[in-house]
C-alpha cells in the first residue's frame, strides 16, 4: 500500500480521531471535578442569553421564518456571546514512522495510530488546564484567555461588581467574632443576590497566603481546637497531587479551599484573594460547547475537543489540528464576590 494511504483510512477521519480523542483520559482539575458546570452542546458559534426577573436562560433555536419561542411579559433583556475558538496545530512526519512501520501488514495502522494517540494525549492536557483557567475566570466574574482578552462577565450582563470584602485576617482578636460576623454576611449577601434561588451554601477558593493566613487566624484556631478537627489545623495538609487543592476545612458556614492550580509561572487564583459563590444553585455555571469549523461538522452539536488530520503536499507527513470551541460563563455574575485578606 501506498505510504500515507493509511491516512486516508476510516480510523484517521474526522469522525473517528474526534471520538478518540474525547475518550482519552484527562484531568480537567478541580473545578471541573467538582460538577459545578453544567454543559452544553449546540450547532451554532454564538449563544442567545435572556435575561428574565434577573435570571439568564439559553434561548432555543426556532426555524427562519416560523414563530419565534413564547415567554411571559415579564421585563426580559437579550444577549449574544460569541463562543471562542482555541486550535493547537502539529502534525506526523513520514520520517517518524518510517523505523516502526511494518509495510504491508494490518500493525502499520496500529504503530502509525500509536503516534497520533501521544500527540492526543499531550494536547488533551493542554486543552484541560485551559478549559479549568477559564472555568476559574468564571466563578472569579472574568475569564481570560491566553492573548491577555478578557470576557468580563460584569459588563456583559450589565451588573456591578460586589465590593470586595476585606476579611482582616491580620486582626488578632479571637474572641470578638469579627471573623465570623463576616462569614454571615456573605451568606446573608448571596441570598439577597439570589432572591429565593435555593442554594446550599458558600464556597471560596482561596490563594495560598489568603489561606494560609484564614488557618493562622486566632478565631479560627480558638473554634477548631474544641473539636476534633484540630488535628487537621495542627498537622497541616498532605496533598497526594489528585485533589487540586493544599487544603480544605469549614468556618462560618463557609467551605474554604486552598486551590493549587497554575500552569507554569501562571497561578488561577492570586494569593491574597479568594473568591466565594453559592454552590448548588441551579444553572448558576455553564459550559457551552460548539461545532468545529470544518465541512464535515457545519450545523452539527458541538463537541469538547475535535481533531483532523490533513496530508501534506507530496505524502511529506500528516498534518493534525486540534481544537476546542468553548465558552465558560456564570449566568448571575452579581453572586460572584471577592475576598482579600487584609
Amino acid at each position: 500500500m501506498p505510504t500515507l494511504d493509511i491516512f486516508r483510512a476510516d480510523p484517521f477521519s474526522v469522525v473517528s480521531l474526534t471520538d478518540a480523542i474525547n475518550k482519552v483520559k484527562f484531568v480537567p482539575g478541580h473545578i471541573g471535578r467538582l460538577g459545578l458546570f453544567n454543559t452544553t452542546s449546540v450547532a451554532t458559534l454564538t449563544v442567545a442569553i435572556e435575561e428574565k426577573n434577573g435570571i439568564l436562560t439559553l434561548v432555543s433555536p426556532t426555524p427562519r421564518g416560523g414563530p419565534g419561542q413564547t415567554t411571559d411579559k415579564a421585563k426580559r433583556s437579550l444577549r449574544n456571546l460569541t463562543i471562542p475558538h482555541f486550535q493547537i496545530d502539529d502534525s506526523v512526519m513520514a520520517d517518524e514512522v518510517q523505523g516502526i512501520r511494518a509495510f504491508g501488514t494490518e500493525s502499520e495502522v496500529e504503530t502509525v495510530m500509536g503516534k497520533v494517540a501521544g500527540r492526543m494525549m499531550e494536547h488533551s492536557q493542554s486543552f484541560a488546564a485551559t478549559e479549568e483557567y477559564h472555568r476559574v475566570g468564571a466563578i472569579k466574574g472574568i475569564v481570560t484567555y491566553a492573548d491577555g482578552t478578557e470576557l468580563n462577565l460584569f459588563d456583559e450582563f450589565g451588573v456591578a461588581q460586589e465590593t470586595e470584602i476585606d476579611f482582616d485576617l491580620d486582626n488578632a482578636n479571637p474572641t470578638g467574632g469579627v471573623l465570623r460576623k463576616k462569614c454571615a454576611a456573605v451568606y446573608r449577601q448571596m441570598a439577597g443576590i439570589l432572591e429565593g434561588v435555593p442554594f446550599s451554601g458558600v464556597r471560596a477558593i482561596c490563594g495560598d497566603a489568603f489561606f494560609d493566613d484564614l488557618i493562622a487566624h486566632p478565631e479560627v484556631r480558638a473554634t477548631y481546637l474544641q473539636q476534633q478537627a484540630a488535628s487537621e489545623l495542627r498537622r497541616g495538609y498532605v496533598d497526594d497531587g489528585s485533589s487540586g487543592v493544599f487544603g480544605t476545612f469549614s468556618f462560618g458556614d463557609i467551605l474554604w479551599e486552598n486551590y493549587r492550580g497554575a500552569v507554569g509561572s501562571t497561578s488561577y487564583v492570586n494569593t491574597d484573594k479568594c473568591h466565594l459563590f453559592p454552590t448548588n444553585a441551579p444553572g448558576l455555571f455553564r459550559t457551552v460547547y460548539g461545532p468545529a469549523d470544518y465541512i464535515e461538522t457545519v450545523n452539527t452539536l458541538g463537541k469538547r475537543l475535535y481533531m483532523k488530520p490533513i496530508v501534506m503536499p507530496n505524502d511529506k507527513g500528516v498534518s493534525l489540528e486540534v481544537q476546542s470551541n468553548a465558552l465558560q460563563y456564570c449566568t448571575r455574575p452579581k453572586v460572584l464576590i471577592q475576598g482579600k485578606r487584609t
